[in-house]
């Protein structure tokens, strides 16, 4: 009987102790996890934005019936497409590339919009990683879609 009583003697010590390590294990453990799912969703909303972004700007650019206003236009439902993912409009840049090449090149290709016409629209969107420096814009994620003007088009 004594030895048992020394035992729970040696528990009635230890109360609380549980609650600090647990407190300990989830300060450790638990606040890195959410910062790195944060920062994963951040990069996610980024290539939604920049995919999403890329595909309306082709579909304006694609239906407009000068180069003029389908650059305008394409900027706009850009903008729009990437503040529907609450991703900064600041951080956009809209490009296109000639049919076959990818967004690396882009940069110098200025549509013509003559029908048939194939060629890419990019766009790139700066990622920024929660809790990081602003200095840090390394970070970002392009879009690209392949937009091909109609062959048969009215006037």
């Amino acid at each position: 009987m004594s030895r048992l009583r020394r035992r729970l003697g040696m528990l009635r010590e230890e109360r609380g102790s549980a609650l600090v390590e647990f407190v300990f294990i989830a300060l450790v453990v638990f606040v890195p996890l959410v910062y790195i799912v944060a920062g994963f969703s951040a990069v996610q909303r980024g290539v939604f934005a920049s995919t999403a972004a890329a595909r309306e700007a082709g579909r304006a650019i694609g239906t407009a019936p000068d180069p003029v206003t389908g650059q305008e236009r394409a900027l706009r439902a850009a903008e729009l497409a990437v503040e529907d993912q609450s991703v900064d409009a600041t951080d956009l840049q809209l490009a296109y590339a000639p049919a076959g090449a990818d967004c690396a090149s882009a940069g110098g290709y200025t549509p013509t919009l003559v029908p048939g016409e194939e060629f890419s629209v990019c766009v790139t969107v700066t990622v920024r990683i929660p809790l990081l420096p602003e200095f840090i814009e390394s970070n970002t994620a392009t879009g690209q879609f392949v937009v091909e003007r109609d062959r048969y088009v009215d006037g």
